[in-house]
């Protein structure tokens, strides 16, 4: 069904990215604008630290509101332990199988430590879609 099963050839290229100092009400901001689920966190370098989730965000602002504190940072509330992330050159369909067993609607795609994409569930279902024709 497919013509390549390249991860590099379905991947978006330039992914949303944050930084690990941005306050999580301007992540929030972003995740709402750019209608995603979450967005990779990334140092100066372009290095992948973390992934803030839309669940992530939620969880801040109801421990703001609990604890009557301010949401805070990025850095304060993102995943960046055990990060899974993809390589250009992975297998498209093996990455799909592993989001999927993982139940993870999205993947960086990392080179050489640097961000370089992110495969989505929605980028999976396109090149399904593109390619059934």
């Amino acid at each position: 069904m497919l013509q390549s099963v390249n991860l590099r050839d379905y991947m978006l290229h330039n992914p949303v990215k944050l930084s690990p100092d941005d306050n999580v009400m301007d992540a929030m901001r972003i995740i709402i604008e750019h209608k995603i689920s979450g967005v990779c966190v990334v140092d100066a370098q372009e290095n992948l630290v973390g992934i803030l989730s839309e669940m992530d965000c939620l969880e801040a602002v109801l421990g703001a509101v609990y604890n009557n504190t301010s949401i805070g940072i990025v850095r304060d509330h993102m995943t960046s332990d055990n990060l899974v992330v993809a390589h250009p050159n992975e297998d498209i369909v093996d990455v799909a199988q592993d989001m999927l067993h993982k139940n993870k609607r999205r993947r960086p795609v990392v080179e050489n430590g640097k961000l370089i994409g992110q495969i989505t569930c929605r980028q999976l279902l396109s090149a399904v879609m593109k390619f059934r024709n």
